[in-house]
Formats: C-alpha cells, sequence, structure tokens
C-alpha cells in the first residue's frame, strides 16, 4: 500500500471529489434527465421539478444546495458545506456542453449506466470525506436535535422525494428507476471498500512452526500466533493467523497442504484491514 504524505492526501482527496462531483453530474445530464428516471437526494427534487414545471436541474438543485449550505453551516458546522457547490456547477457545465444531446434512447442502458455513473461518483466521493448534495443535512439535524436515527428519516425523505418525481413520471420510469437505485446501492458498496479487501487465514495443525516460518520465507506475510484448546481433547494447540492477498490464498494453501495434509483452515474475506 502506497502511503501519502499529508498534503498528498489532501490533494488526492480534493481530487476525488471533483472528479466525483463531475462524473455524477455527467450521469445525471447523459442518462438520467433523458430517460426520466426516478431517484433520491436532492437530485431527486430537482429532477421533480424540472418535469413538473420545466426548471433546469442544474439551477433547482443550486438553490436546494445553498439552502442546504445555510443550513449545515449554522447547525452544524462548516465542514458539512464543503462540496454542496461543486455538483449543481458542474451539472451546468455539462447542460450547456450536451444541449439537445441524447446518448441512448434504450431505458434498459440507460438505468444500467446510471446506476454505475452514480454509484462510482457517490463512492469517490463518498471515500474523500465528502459528498455530493445536501439533502443529508436535513436527517442530520433531526439526530442532533431529536435524536432521530439518521438512516430511518433519510428513508423517509427519499421516499418523499421518490413520490414527487413518481407523480410526474410513467410507471414504466418509476419501476426502472428502484432498479436502477438498486444498481447505484450494490456498485456503491463495491466502490467503498474497493482496494481494502483481504483474506484472513486461520490455521491449526501440529507442524504451526514450520507452517509459519514458511509463510515468513514464500510468501512474505506476517502471522500471529493465537494460544487456543481443542474443545474434546483439552490438549493446546496453536492457531495461525494470516492476512494475505486474494492471489496469495491458493500459494498459501499449497503451501500449508505441502507441510501438513491433515492442517484445518479457515479462510475468510475481510474488507477493513
Amino acid at each position: 500500500m502506497i502511503k501519502l504524505s499529508y498534503e498528498q492526501q489532501i490533494a488526492f482527496n480534493s481530487l476525488s471529489i471533483i472528479v466525483g462531483n463531475a462524473l455524477y453530474a455527467l450521469t445525471v445530464v447523459l442518462f438520467l434527465v433523458p430517460s426520466g428516471l426516478i431517484t433520491g437526494g436532492a437530485t431527486g427534487i430537482a429532477l421533480g421539478i424540472n418535469r413538473a414545471l420545466g426548471l433546469p436541474v442544474s439551477g433547482v438543485l443550486f438553490v436546494i444546495n445553498m439552502t442546504m449550505l445555510t443550513v449545515g453551516w449554522v447547525l452544524l458546522g462548516r465542514r458539512f458545506a464543503i462540496t454542496t457547490i461543486l455538483s449543481p456547477l458542474f451539472l451546468a457545465l455539462w447542460e450547456r456542453v450536451f444541449t439537445g444531446f441524447v446518448l441512448t434512447d434504450d431505458l434498459v442502458l440507460n438505468t444500467i449506466f446510471a446506476g454505475l455513473g452514480v454509484g462510482i461518483s457517490l463512492g469517490i466521493t463518498i471515500r474523500a470525506g465528502a459528498s455530493t448534495g445536501g439533502m443529508d443535512i436535513p436527517p442530520l439535524v433531526l439526530n442532533k436535535y431529536f435524536h432521530i436515527p439518521v438512516s430511518a428519516s433519510m428513508l423517509v425523505f427519499d421516499m418523499l422525494i421518490l413520490c414527487l418525481q413518481a407523480a410526474f413520471s410513467p410507471l414504466q420510469q418509476c419501476l426502472y428507476g428502484i432498479v436502477m437505485v438498486i444498481v447505484y446501492t450494490v456498485v456503491l458498496d463495491k466502490v467503498l471498500i474497493f482496494g481494502t479487501t483481504r483474506t484472513e487465514v486461520k490455521i491449526i495443525s501440529q507442524h504451526a512452526d514450520d507452517i509459519r516460518e514458511a509463510i515468513f520465507t514464500q510468501l512474505d506475510r506476517g502471522v500471529t500466533v493465537l494460544h487456543g484448546e481443542g474443545g474434546y481433547s483439552h490438549e493446546p494447540e496453536q492457531v495461525l493467523l494470516s492476512i494475505v492477498s486474494n492471489r496469495q490464498l491458493p500459494k498459501l494453501e499449497k503451501l500449508a497442504h505441502a507441510i501438513d495434509p491433515t492442517c484445518f483452515m479457515i479462510v475468510s474475506h475481510v474488507t477493513e484491514v
């Protein structure tokens, strides 16, 4: 893993926030607006008002985010207002660049790529410690002053926003919108843990010392020795714990079984190391 200095980390996070917001806005312009798909958050409100009144999405989103910026700054502190301005700015830019441009009329393709774009862009931005809009602020305010769970109030807000858009959208777009939300939720989870997943291996063997030494020399991985006791025999035994990359797992399995074919191995995936 590459270690970044404080200045490099700040630069990398800033670039990630810009790229994430730019990609999010591009996804809205290329896939969400032309297809009429519904979505949640501040973008969902802007899309609903756009379909009801014909007002530009970027302008409506700017007003919403500036309102949330003020509320967040006053009630929660300025750190919640860092990126509320970026998304509408990029939306205005892409609206000008892609005026009248329709990438595809296929609703299935729009659903898939909208889900991918939103999931990836949100993942990039959240990993940098920011967000693409301001609708996360009302649930945080309710939680701070009324102790209402953030997840519960956020679900209620999103349901209301989806209903707002559903009132001005055909049933087909609403159903595909639900599919898109599922897609971007799955993609978001994958992006948030991307690069951090590892494989955890526990090995119980009578030849624990030999296996431990082989892991050191042949895999160049660390090993923690846990002291256990057989549940039936009550005899003391060593449990080797090691974290390896996914690609190293087959080599570790062959190495351990070559030393002790009867060793007991437990393999599991971990998302944070």
